[in-house]
């Protein structure tokens, strides 16, 4: 170790710098360095995104509503009595089908036999006063023109008369009365349909009033109605935004195993005020139905045409992207990038949903590869032989 003299002060940095002949080393290697940064590669640009493209041109697509709607008879009828008395017969099966005028129960019918006797009765005694009073009348009008009779005595005998006839045509009137009492006794079909439960047992006891009257409810079946109702959303895609008794619409049903019903139905019933309450319109269709497939209280869906709308493009449900604020597509720009375009959906048609705005003709939406996909993105449209599964479907229903 060489001696240091304690009287000299020597510096930390003196101690510690490096020697003047390392310098140029140090500085070169600094200059390679920075020279290396220079000369290294730039970061490697994104490739593009192989996906599927559809161009996209206006078309005119029918406006259709799938709809519930339930069953009721063109007619349904209470069967009541009009008379009182005892329920002697039943002439049907609950649930047969019978045409009108067919006999269904039978009431006791001797008292209304005797009230009609009695009716007969007091009829011929009003038509025998009648008839005795026509000739006292007849005979006094002479006399009374020769003043053989006073003229109160002829004017006696025509009130006798007149009064008589009254009485004669109350008769009529009773005997009609009974008659008609009598004939309610058998109690018939009054429409052509599916007959009920009978309310009421043989043997006991009919009344007129409303509880004690009803026997039994027929349902006419041929033709037979549908009700159903459209919401103020569905009745603004309609042209005149209401439907009518003569707007045209095509109505069809599908049946509870998914199968089309054969026949068409005819409107037959169209409410004019929006239901406050539910903000709907009431509508009703007619059917025929002659091998009565449809069935009062029945459930069925009911499909609803009203014509075509205009301008409306259709992209493959998958290309539709949901968010919670809306929905949107990806369309490709001149440049081969994806940019994001929000859209307004309307119904689904097939594998199609229908764009009602948002898109133009000559568009062009991607269809797949939409969880690679971003705004500003550069794309490569694939060949239309390679068309991979679509990585994106639709989770929700049609915005309406």
């Amino acid at each position: 170790m060489l001696p240091i003299d304690r009287q000299t002060p020597v510096s930390h940095r003196a101690l510690f710098a490096p020697p003047l002949t390392c310098l140029p080393a140090i500085i070169v290697a600094v200059l390679l360095i920075a020279c290396g940064k220079e000369s290294a590669p730039s970061a490697a640009a994104p490739a593009p995104i192989s996906v599927h493209v559809v161009k996209v041109e206006p078309k005119s697509v029918p406006i259709r509503f799938n709809i519930p709607g339930q069953v009721e008879g063109s007619k349904e009828v209470e069967v009541r009595a009009r008379v009182s008395g005892i329920l002697q017969k039943q002439f049907y099966k609950e649930g047969d089908t019978v045409r009108e005028g067919a006999p269904l129960f039978a009431i006791d019918r001797a008292p209304f036999e005797v009230a009609l006797a009695q009716a007969k009765g007091q009829f011929a005694q009003a038509k025998a006063q009648a008839d005795q009073t026509h000739r006292e009348e007849t005979r006094l009008q002479p006399l009374v023109a020769e003043r053989a009779v006073s003229r109160k005595e002829y004017d006696d005998a025509t009130s006798a008369r007149q009064l008589a006839e009254a009485s004669l045509q109350q008769g009529t009137a009773a005997v009609r009365q009974a008659e008609l009492n009598l004939s309610y006794t058998a109690v018939n079909a009054p429409v052509a349909g599916i007959t009920g439960r009978a309310t009421h047992s043989v043997g006991t006891l009919i009344t007129t009033d409303a509880n004690g009257s009803l026997l039994t409810t027929i349902n006419q079946l041929t033709p037979i109605w549908v009700r159903f109702s459209l919401a103020e959303s569905d009745l603004a895609k309609i042209p005149g935004g209401r439907v009518g008794r003569d707007t045209p619409l095509e109505v069809q049903l599908v049946l509870g195993d998914g199968v089309p019903y054969a026949g068409k139905g005819r409107l037959n019933f169209a409410a004019t005020a929006i239901d406050t309450r539910l903000g709907t319109q009431q509508l009703r269709a007619e059917f025929d139905n002659p091998r009565e497939q449809l069935l009062p209280g029945q459930f069925v869906k009911v499909s609803i045409g009203a014509g075509h709308r205009d301008n409306v493009f259709l992209v493959p449900q998958t290309a539709v992207v949901q968010t919670e604020k809306a929905n949107l597509v990806f369309v490709v720009d001149d440049q081969g990038r994806a940019q994001a375009q929000t859209v307004q959906t309307g119904d689904w048609i097939g594998a199609d949903w229908a764009i009602v705005a948002g898109l133009k003709a000559g568009d062009r939406v991607i269809v797949d590869n939409l969880l690679k996909v971003r705004p500003g993105a550069p794309v490569t449209e694939a060949p239309a032989a390679a068309a991979t599964t679509p990585a994106v479907a639709p989770s929700a229903a049609p915005a309406k």
